[in-house]
């Protein structure tokens, strides 16, 4: 229950609202409790139980004060005319009470959905804080899952019963005294009735949060599956698998459909079952309170009191009753929630970090070794290599042997396992996270957009930019021609992902984003790897454009990005196996010889 106590916790954020809530839940509940003696009088008159010559009471019998009141009112002015005024009096009580009640609602509600809002915004500013490393284990479906459905779930479940929490007490309490100050032995005997009712009802909910957690799991399974089908299409399409991807979702889906009629199943009983044994309780009740009547032990108009407050009662109890069956269930998408919010993030700034806005000398790695999280062998091993400003460094290998895990360490994607990075000499770890990203400038193998406008896209995330320096920018990017001709321009939406535009154009929006910052170091990952010739020329112009007076690190796999590199950095299964110039290596046997010659067959055949 610590995730509870959490989420009631952040009550204090909106103590305004809640205060108001809890005064309008005391004022609704003690208008409740009220409403119940007012009764009295009026079942006086009805059954004609008044005394016509009063006696001023002895004791302080709220009963007996009551009657002495009516039979006086009576006696003054007419049985009609008292009655008239009850009903007035009932009618003031019971607007007063709904007044509260809507009042206790309209305060909450803020804090209700202010709470879900805060935790959203808490979860997604999570999402984007957490390293790459806690997302190769996850699936984005979940995580979707968690911020739409969980969320949801919490609100509906845990949210919802904060009323009754807060408002249930005061009446049941206010209740109980009354029935007590009327007939203790009928109170008594009422609440083992109760008592014995609700230990049935628990029973048929007493499964029901792991049921819950299965549901809330299968939802995140279900909507993985889908993120996946459609981030998928061209694969299962070309390969004829639609129906495999349809027999995975339906499986899933049914254990989904059978899990969900089970628990609504057990859900639906609770209620017949309730109102069964609470009609059973009140019969009871009545049978037993008629026989008090008979005996002359109670009166019948005290009687009718006694069931009305009993009556009251219910609702409260049986609002604590689903409130109950609610927690349970909210918590399984609260335990998947906190699971993400409470992820710890290794790669933080520190508290001292230096803020450092410039790159002067060299990039340094010593004795850097790397292995992914849960893997039991280096992607890096004992790496030692000096990159100095304005150098451009190529990075070559075969597929796995290090190259993409080597850059993604420059800004931090990934801590190094052993060894340091350095900038100018400062280990890159106490250098602050936003200062040592700023000084990179990234354009990977797919080109990340989003959906929104060209501008947008190009300066993401920056409002300081102006249009002639957005403009100068696309140009160097070789992108400024095909965006002109768009139908608005630089405020032209691309579409999801940047479906609108070919892989050429969007490839060099995000040269166009990287280099308007212009940042002292540029990080090209196999930037023309998934282009054809034509696309590809048009970008390593731009690339090019973009690398003079520059220090550049390119990960490539084609002789004419390599072949234009200061340095050549050969990589084999994690470890620097050569280094030298183009025409250096090519005069060496080795494995960077025999990479020319694979590339050159390649592009004879």
């Amino acid at each position: 229950m610590e995730g509870f106590w959490r989420l009631i916790s952040q009550i204090r954020y909106y103590k305004k609202n809640f205060t108001l809530s809890i005064l309008s839940n005391i004022l609704y509940s003690l208008f409740t409790v009220v409403s119940i003696p007012l009764l009295v009088p009026f079942f006086n008159i009805l059954f004609d139980q008044v005394n016509p010559n009063p006696e001023l009471p002895a004791d302080g019998n709220i009963n007996s004060w009551t009657k002495y009141y009516i039979a006086t009112y009576i006696n003054e002015y007419g049985k009609e005319t008292t009655l008239m005024y009850v009903c007035i009096v009932l009618i003031i009580v019971f607007f007063f009470k709904n007044l509260f009640r809507y009042g206790a609602l309209y305060s909450i509600t803020p804090m209700r959905y202010g709470i879900i809002y805060d935790l959203r915004k808490r979860l997604f500013s999570k999402y984007l804080d957490l390293p790459l490393s806690f997302y190769s284990n996850e699936k984005k479906g979940a995580l979707l899952s968690s911020i739409t459905v969980d969320v949801q779930e919490i609100e509906w479940s845990i949210l919802s019963v904060i009323e009754a929490i807060f408002k249930a007490p005061i009446i049941i309490l206010g209740c109980l005294i009354y029935m007590i100050y009327i007939s203790v032995s009928l109170t008594i005997f009422v609440f083992f009735l109760v008592l014995f009712a609700g230990l049935i009802i628990g029973k048929t909910v007493s499964k029901l949060k792991r049921s819950s957690v299965n549901i809330q799991e299968s939802i995140a399974n279900l909507s993985a599956q889908v993120e996946e089908s459609l981030g998928g299409l061209r694969i299962i399409k070309g390969f004829n698998a639609e129906t495999y991807q349809k027999n995975k979702f339906d499986s899933e889906n049914k254990y989904f459909r059978d899990t969900l009629i089970r628990v609504i199943n057990r859900r639906d009983l609770a209620s017949p079952l309730s109102e069964f044994l609470g009609v059973t309780v009140v019969t009871i009740l009545l049978w037993y309170g008629a026989t008090l009547v008979f005996q002359q032990e109670m009166e019948p108009d005290i009687f009718f009191a006694f069931v009305f407050a009993f009556y009251q009662i219910i609702e409260p109890a049986k609002s604590f009753s689903s409130a109950y069956f609610n927690i349970q269930k909210g918590m399984a998408a609260l335990d998947r929630v906190e699971r993400v919010l409470y992820e710890e993030n290794p790669i933080v700034s520190k508290d001292d970090a230096i803020q450092k806005s410039d790159f002067t000398t060299a990039i340094t790695f010593e004795n850097v070794a790397f292995a992914y999280k849960e893997s039991q062998s280096l992607a890096l091993d004992d790496i030692n290599l000096n990159i100095k400003k304005g150098e451009i460094v190529a990075l070559v290998g075969s597929s796995g042997a290090g190259k993409s895990t080597f850059v993604d360490l420059l800004p931090r994607f990934y801590d190094v396992t052993q060894g340091s990075i350095k900038i100018d000499g400062i280990d890159i770890r106490d250098i602050h996270l936003t200062k040592l990203r700023g000084l990179f400038g990234i354009v990977s193998q797919e080109a990340i957009l989003f959906h929104d406008t060209i501008k947008n896209n190009i300066t993401f995330g920056e409002t300081h930019f102006t249009d002639e320096q957005i403009r100068a920018a696309a140009i160097i990017a070789n992108a400024h021609d095909f965006i002109s001709v768009m139908p608005e321009g630089y405020d032209t939406s691309i579409g999801d992902r940047g479906m609108k535009l070919s892989g050429g154009q969007r490839q060099r929006l995000t040269i166009a984003r990287a280099i308007l910052r212009n940042p002292p170091i540029l990080i090209l990952d196999e930037a023309t790897s998934a282009l054809d010739s034509e696309s590809e020329k048009l970008v390593q112009e731009a690339l090019e454009k973009v690398m003079m007076n520059r220090t550049s690190i390119v990960v490539a796999h084609r002789l004419s990005t390599i072949q234009k590199a200061d340095r050549i950095v050969v990589l084999e299964n994690g470890k620097i196996v050569q280094t030298g110039t183009h025409q250096a290596l090519l005069d060496l046997e080795g494995p960077y010889k025999r990479f020319v010659e694979i590339q050159a067959l390649a592009s004879n055949s």
